[in-house]
Parts: structure tokens; sequence; C-alpha cells
């Protein structure tokens, strides 16, 4: 059983014609996953944009989203930020903030070539497997890397080491037919934002392969990936469907309605509270609801509300121990 604090949904006094069609809405049980949304590098990267703006003033450009969810991406335009594909597509006299998924080695030096101001917002987890990269290619090692292949991470990752060092393997499948130069110097590591029970299952089998790989120092799916997980693990036994409010290009995101399906509770990933699918919804007892790592708790207020309007609501928060994880800022944004 989930614990849970019990929190009445507050509404609106509704006009008098309205009673009769209040009183006839269905019970709701909503029952919110937690630890939920925005996570500390989520919340670094886009502050790292304000401050940006802040220091130098509209526009500021950022190298791809900055984070995977529309919504922050549309607020970020709207204070300044004007986002490319390609440093090519920024002006010689303006500032270029970097994506939180991490970026090759050669966009950094290309915009030191150019004179260009630009500030790192790559998630301080995503470069510790960075570091990691660079040190077991020093090694002599061969990496295989565990991750979805065209995610940005991937991408990063892939450019801190020489072409050919390291080989995707993004299924189990993938592990069991892989081909490495020598068995004996091989190592893996892995994509922060991946299902923890496929990339067991694909770190099993490459273990069994080849029993001398050498594993990261300490695991490499972060721990917001890991803990919003484990939240809908939590919920979904209660649950006869869920919803998981974040971005169709959000890999934590999907992770997330992947688990709740998983475990028999259908599941829809939406962005905003007007994707909601009522006829697909139906008229559940318990709605599940979490949110990514990208999704600002704003949308899962907007996502309560809109189903307050259909169901007489109750909303539950489950039990769960606060992240406290923060990370510093670039010095010189706070200098």
């Amino acid at each position: 059983m989930v614990r849970v604090h019990r929190k009445p949904l507050l509404r609106l006094q509704a006009k008098p014609y309205m009673a009769v069609c209040i009183m006839n809405r269905p019970p709701l049980r909503v029952l919110i996953a937690a630890p939920r949304g925005f996570c500390a590098g989520v919340d670094r990267a886009i502050q790292i944009v304000e401050l940006a703006l802040e220091r130098f003033g509209a526009p500021v450009y950022v190298r791809h989203e900055i984070v995977h969810n529309r919504f922050v991406v549309d607020r970020l335009k709207q204070l300044g930020a004007v986002f490319v594909d390609e440093l090519d597509e920024v002006p010689d006299d303006r500032p270029v903030v970097f994506s939180a998924h991490g970026v090759p080695k050669s966009v950094p030096a290309g915009a030191r070539d150019r004179g260009l101001a630009y500030v790192d917002a790559t998630c301080p987890l995503v470069s510790k497997v960075h570091r990691q990269a660079e040190r077991l290619i020093e090694d002599g090692l061969q990496i295989l890397f565990i991750g979805h292949g065209g995610h940005p991470e991937v991408i990063g990752t892939f450019g801190q080491v020489p072409e050919g060092s390291i080989t995707l393997v993004e299924t189990v499948e993938d592990a069991r037919n892989v081909e490495v130069s020598d068995p004996a110097r091989l190592a893996f590591l892995t994509q922060t934002t991946l299902s923890v029970d496929d990339t067991a299952a694909i770190v099993e089998a490459l273990k069994t392969r080849f029993p001398a790989i050498r594993a990261p120092r300490s695991e490499d799916i972060c721990y917001a990936t890991s803990n919003r997980q484990a939240a809908v693990k939590a919920i979904a036994p209660e649950c006869d469907k869920l919803l998981v409010i974040g971005s169709p290009n959000s890999s934590n995101s999907l992770r997330l309605a992947e688990v709740a399906e998983r475990l028999n509770v259908p599941a829809r990933l939406i962005e905003r509270a007007s994707q909601i699918d009522w006829d697909w919804l139906g008229q559940p007892n318990t709605l599940g609801i979490t949110a990514g790592a990208s999704a600002p708790e704003l949308l899962v207020r907007e996502v309560i509300e809109a189903l307050a309007r259909h169901f007489e609501v109750t909303e539950e928060i489950a039990d769960h121990t606060p992240e406290r994880m923060v990370f510093k800022l670039p010095r010189e944004l706070v200098a």
C-alpha cells in the first residue's frame, strides 16, 4: 500500500446553474507520484539561460533545446532565448549556451575558434560520464555504450573520444552479438536517462559474454531517472491508468510510461492538459500522475485542474524522501 498525504482539490466557486453538473461528476482519486518533475540538472540548465539573459541581454542563443520540454523552451523564447541547431547560426557578437544533454568536444572548440562567448549547461552527471569515457580510452579500453542512437546525450558522449572507440549497444540482442577487439580490454557506460530494468538486462547480457568487462565506478543512470521510475512502480499497483507529463522526445519521460505499461497499467504520455484523451481515460477509480525530469510542476497542476472539470477529484501525493540534490552554477554567471 502506498502511503499518501491526502489533499482535497480546491475549487473556484461554481455558478448556480453549474451545480447539477458538479454534483453529478464521477469521483476520481488522483494518486500523484513523488518525486516527479524537474531534476537538479534541468533546474540548473534553465537557470543558466535565465542568468545569461540577465548578464548579456537578449538575444542569447542556445544550441539545441536546453531541455526536452516544449513549454520550457517556449517560455525561454519569450524571455529572449533563440534556439538553433548549429553554431553557424549564432552571430559573432552574441553568447551561446550548450544544452543540458552535453555536446561533442568539437562544439566548444568551434565556439573558441570563432571567439564566441559560451556557457556549458551540460548536466554534471552527464559530464561525469564524459570524464569516465576519456579515462577509459586513456587506459586503452574499448567502450560499449548502452543508450539510444541519435539521442543528444549519446552524440555528446561519443564526441568526447576518438571516432571508433565507442560502440553503441541498444538492446539485449545487441549485447549478445556485439563484436569487440579484445574481451579483456573492455568497459561499458550508459546514458543517464535509460530504463533501469532494461539497462540491468543489457548489463547482465554483457557480463555473461564478457566476465572481465569493467563497470562504471557508480551507476551512470542518474538519481532522478531512477527515483522517478521507482515512484511509478510504487503507485502502479493502485492505479487503473497513468498519465505521464512530458515531451515525446524526452527519454526519461518515455521510460516512465514504459514502466507503467510493463506493470499492466495503461499509460499515456502527454505534454499538456489539452492532450488528454478523454475517451481513452474513461472513468477510472484511481488515476496515477507523474512528470518527467524536464516537466515543470505547473503542468501537473494544469492537468489536475482539467481533470477537476470532469471529475470530483481527490488528490493524494505518494509518500517519498525529498530530493535535495543541487548543482553549482557556472562561475562566469554568478561571479
